[in-house]
């Protein structure tokens, strides 16, 4: 007896809609309610006149990518959507599970799926229609229950012929790809992973071959704090081998713009959570659903212990199709990682015959390797993998005209496709996704966040251990192993690639602010004990070198510096001008030149204005806010004309205004004293919203002739040729990054304690 409850689904949208969590009366959690997923048993067998009460907790997230995906909706923010009603009931049943109808349901579905790709001329095709006619013939529509026993055995003969030796073999591995965050706030990611894993270890216990792997070590601790009934049945489950940590990672990270240190951060601290809890210690970096790959990233996943790296991301590349699906990755250093992209090119594989024979027809290792991975289930708040699923698989298991399928661990299919394809070809360098290019610069506020929190991290590591050291200082452990979590968090490839829903960054940015003020709080507590009683200034320089006199990690008296001097030409034109640096800045706003004094060198190239910013029209063919298009590019306007071009109020900076369309940006140009580079902070407003604006190639808005050269926490190698098409504007080094003017948890090198010398 099973109870059928439609909380008002669309059937299109398995993951991106209402759900819901079927509880006891006592609080217990029984399964997960989704669109396809929408059964809660209530007796194995009813005997009649049990009273039986469930309680559900039902999640109203709206449907934010319908049928007209790419456009505005005032869905993406509670503040916006409004009160209306997002779903009505529709449903609440109950009914007897006819098992043997079930069976053979499943046993039509996996024939006609298979048949309908075999070649129409196929002996085994025919052999398959006759056998379903007859079975179809059997069944009388009028007596299905009473008819279905015989309708199923016309079936088992084109069900039982083996698959031929030579066969593919496809490793299915039960999955979910959860997004920590993206159409909805983290709040609710809690509760899907809930929902979720109630319905997989309630799958579990009903199929004895079934695996299910999960990655993100987040999101098993918020399993772990919030839902401790449901943890208890993990914990059994992966005591059994069946319920599988995944990918030894805190979350699905991008890897394109988290520091070094922060991608290493990301599996130690993955990798211990599975450790302390399971004991378990991952073969592979789990990442199916990130934009594209840093060419540091496999000598990380090496020096993590690990060897295996599974993505299927760069199958959504739009104009080079990867030309393999089993290789070798080898990174910046020579690392080389053995790579898997699963060639059903999805992550939420649904066991039918159209997918299993694409995977087949797809896959780029033909004739030297025969393994491919095929995670299945329905992702986000699809619930997971299905029963129906299940027995697709048990059916295609040895099954003539398909591939082979066998449901295994994620480890156990490396080891298995290694063994077959000991020398794959080696891909050298980035693995570059040629999709949603645009997440390099959408939600900059997200990504400013994030970098000041690790530039910030590490001067209060480096300034509470050195005080632990020297003076006893407490080291604040545990608030610093939060702040990291958190920050690692907000690395997921949906939140700081800025391709998440309003709420989402508005809570992020939030965050952030919150992580600067408790880390600066850290640093400032040390930096006094380091400095002890005392009045002069003191000088505490956290760069990885030497620093107006101070040396790397250390501090010393703080000496005076220079001055910036501020010179106005005729004509409008200023000079800036510190006695390292000679910046020109003409009437227009524009950079005409940028001397290194004492290399008696100009940097700018006749002609070759700097900080010239460009309108280009932003109407990408998809997605706004993760896509840029090439052909962005064909259309360009100069913002040479200025409004204003005056003298800043602190007598060391130059303050420029432009106005385009109904949008103005204000700048403010600025040459620190003693400085070898000089910063420029970008504000605008207004509300032209279909244009983007850069700096162009040919010149630059970062800091220029520095010296000596700032540290970099991201790791990069040389870039991949691409054969066909035109590299995109992201990949450029020199496009318009801003720079805060005061660099305090931006990227702060030095700080200033009154004290006595150390």
């Amino acid at each position: 007896m099973e109870a059928l409850l439609d909380l008002g689904f669309d059937e299109n949208m398995p993951g991106f809609q209402c759900e819901g969590l079927v509880y006891r009366p006592d609080g217990t959690p029984v399964k997960g309610l989704n669109p396809r997923n929408q059964w809660v048993r209530v007796g194995a067998p009813a005997e009649g006149g049990e009273e039986v009460r469930l309680h559900i907790e039902a999640a109203s997230n709206p449907v934010i990518m319908d049928y007209r995906p790419f456009r505005p909706t005032p869905l993406g923010d509670k503040e916006t959507a409004g009160s209306a009603p997002q779903y009505t009931l529709a449903r609440m049943d109950l009914a007897v599970l006819d098992e043997t109808v079930w069976e053979l349901v499943i046993d039509l579905e996996v024939l006609g799926e298979l048949m309908a790709e075999l070649p129409a001329d196929a002996p085994r095709r025919w052999d398959i229609l006759r056998a379903v006619e007859r079975s179809l013939d059997a069944l009388d529509l009028q007596d299905v229950n009473g008819t279905a026993e015989r309708a199923r055995s016309h079936l088992t003969g084109v069900l039982s012929v083996p698959a031929v030796p030579s066969a593919h073999r496809v490793s299915a591995v039960g999955h979910a790809h959860i997004d920590s965050a993206w159409l909805w706030p983290l709040r609710e990611t809690v509760r899907k992973v809930a929902r979720t894993t109630a319905n997989m270890t309630a799958l579990l216990d009903d199929e004895p071959e079934f695996v299910f792997a999960m990655s993100q070590a987040q999101q098993w601790a918020w399993v772990k704090e919030h839902r401790p009934e449901v943890w208890a049945r993990v914990k059994k489950a992966v005591a059994d081998g069946r319920f599988v940590p995944a990918g030894g990672m805190w979350v699905e990270s991008d890897t394109n713009m988290p520091g070094s240190e922060a991608m290493a951060r990301q599996f130690v601290h993955g990798r211990r959570f599975f450790l302390d809890e399971f004991g378990v210690e991952n073969d592979e970096a789990w990442l199916p659903d990130t934009f594209g790959f840093a060419a540091g990233l496999p000598q990380i996943i090496k020096a993590a212990g690990a060897k295996y790296l599974l993505t299927q991301k760069i199958s959504w590349s739009r104009t080079n199709k990867f030309p393999h699906h089993t290789f070798r990755w080898e990174g910046v250093d020579g690392t080389r990682i053995f790579t898997h992209f699963p060639p059903v090119d999805t992550y939420n594989c649904s066991m039918n015959g159209a997918e299993i024979a694409h995977a087949v027809r797809n896959f780029k290792d033909k004739g030297a390797a025969r393994h491919s991975l095929a995670p299945t289930g329905w992702g986000d708040g699809g619930g997971g993998t299905t029963r129906e699923m299940v027995a697709k698989a048990a059916r295609l298991r040895d099954l003539e005209g398909s591939a082979t399928v066998t449901w295994e661990t994620p480890s156990a299919f490396f080891a298995k496709a290694e063994a077959d394809y000991p020398e794959p070809p080696v891909w050298v360098g980035e693995l570059y996704l040629e999709l949603h290019r645009a997440t390099l610069t959408s939600q900059a506020g997200t990504k400013q966040g994030n970098r000041r929190s690790e530039h910030l991290l590490r001067e209060a590591e480096l300034w509470a251990a050195t005080a632990a050291v020297r003076t006893g200082f407490p080291y604040p452990h545990e608030e610093l192993d939060r702040i990291w979590k958190t920050v690692l968090l907000h690395q997921f490839h949906d939140i700081l690639p800025g391709s998440s829903i309003a709420w989402v960054h508005r809570e992020a940015r939030a965050t952030y602010a919150r992580i600067a003020a408790e880390l600066t709080g850290v640093i400032d507590s040390a930096q006094r004990a380091l400095a002890g009683e005392g009045t002069l200034p003191l000088v505490f320089n956290a760069a990885p070198h030497t620093r107006a006199g101070v040396r790397a990690g250390g501090a010393g008296p703080a000496s005076a510096e220079g001055r910036t001097t501020l010179d106005t030409r005729p004509g409008g034109g200023h000079v800036l001008d510190n006695g390292l640096l000679r910046i020109g800045i003409d009437a227009r706003g524009l950079l005409v030149s940028a001397l290194d004094i004492e290399a008696g060198r100009e940097t700018l190239a006749p002609g070759r204005p700097g900080n010239l910013l460009q309108l280009h029209p932003d109407l990408p063919n998809m997605w706004d806010a993760w896509d840029v298009d090439e052909f962005y590019r064909n259309t360009v306007t100069d913002l040479t004309d200025a409004d204003e071009v005056t003298a800043g109020d602190d007598g060391a900076s130059v303050r420029v205004v432009r106005s385009f369309g109904g949008s103005r940006v204000t700048q403010l140009l600025t040459l620190p004293p003693g400085s070898g580079g000089w910063w420029w902070t970008p504000r605008s407003t207004g509300t032209r919203r279909r244009s983007s604006s850069n700096s162009p190639s040919r010149s630059t808005c970062t800091p220029i002739a520095t010296r000596p050269k700032p540290s970099s926490a991201t790791s990069s190698g040389p870039p991949t040729p691409t054969p066909h098409g035109r590299r995109p504007s992201s990949r450029r080094a020199t496009t318009a990054s801003s720079t805060s003017r005061n660099p305090t948890g931006a990227s702060p090198s030095s700080t200033t304690r009154p004290t006595a010398t150390m």
